[in-house]
């Protein structure tokens, strides 16, 4: 696994690296909550999962197979992290949030003493993943992500994703029931829509379980659902995707309307409109027809 550059490094827990007190013993932060605890914060979109068998199953959804670097985003009090330090991993967990970086620096090593033992390749990294520039974690190595995904910036997570999807193999983790499923929709429903079109146009969706409120604390008013996302063998689609990604969006803006209608942005001939494939509404394209259709736009001759 790549090393986290020193300037980037926040207190990686190692025996190498682990803060010690005067007496040899791990540094407790002055700031750090009395009782150890992490209190979830409202604008972060906290949800901490307590539920061991939910984790301990969040974990295995991982495969493993040709990567070894993983990063979990968002670990809050590690619940999650615990259970994949039993895997065979190289693991760094990434929080944007200040005191769940000091408890999981200095309370989690002393909790679980004995998995750490196991498994020394943990770093924690303070950082916000949404404007984290991964080229400086793992260069142009391949990892898969994890999480139990704070539900406001979910699917800003995924897009991210999506943008560096070359070094990607898998993706997994929990997000509000709907987009989990959403995500993992097929044409035809409601829900199936940009999410659903540009994840599925490079990974096999899965959607895994489903996860009630009461297991996180403080409860979410919404149901959870994890997912597993597996990266296609063909990473190209046969199409221009900078058009593919427009023209897919561009339709679920106005998804109500035919494709004639919602794609008048694009100036297209009025020979190419007579076409039937401007008669449907975006949720009945499947990958393919939305393959198809960027195809016959980029092709027009007008």
């Amino acid at each position: 696994m790549s090393k986290i550059p020193s300037n980037l490094q926040k207190n990686p827990v190692s025996k190498k690296n682990k803060k010690k007190s005067g007496n040899g013993r791990p540094y407790r932060n002055e700031n750090e909550q009395g009782n150890g605890a992490v209190k979830a914060k409202k604008h972060l979109g906290q949800h901490f999962l307590k539920d061991e068998t939910v984790a301990q199953k969040i974990a295995d959804t991982l495969s493993l197979n040709g990567y070894t670097n993983v990063l979990e985003i968002g670990p809050g009090m590690g619940v999650l992290t615990k259970y994949l330090l039993q895997r065979d991993l190289e693991l760094v967990a990434m929080d944007l949030d200040e005191e769940s970086i000091i408890y999981l620096n200095h309370s989690f090593p002393l909790e679980h003493a004995e998995i750490l033992k196991k498994n020394n390749r943990l770093n924690i990294l303070e950082a916000d993943f949404l404007k984290f520039d991964l080229r400086n974690l793992y260069g142009d190595e391949q990892f898969a992500i994890t999480g139990n995904f704070p539900y406001n910036i979910s699917s800003q997570i995924v897009f991210k994703m999506l943008e560096i999807r070359q070094q990607i193999p898998e993706f997994s983790g929990m997000f509000q029931k709907e987009v989990a499923q959403r995500i993992c929709e097929k044409p035809g429903s409601k829900t199936y829509g940009i999410l659903s079109v540009l994840v599925q146009a490079f990974y096999e969706a899965e959607y895994l379980f489903s996860v009630p409120p009461q297991v996180f604390d403080p409860p979410p008013k919404v149901h959870s659902g994890v997912l597993r996302l597996t990266r296609k063998p063909d990473l190209k689609l046969p199409c221009d995707e900078h058009l593919f990604f427009k023209v897919v969006k561009t339709a679920f803006n106005q998804r109500r309307k035919t494709l004639r209608n919602s794609l008048k942005t694009f100036d297209l001939s009025d020979n190419l409109k007579e076409d039937t494939i401007f008669d449907q509404r975006p949720e009945q394209l499947s990958v393919a027809d939305f393959v198809t259709l960027t195809q016959k736009i980029a092709n027009d001759p007008v």
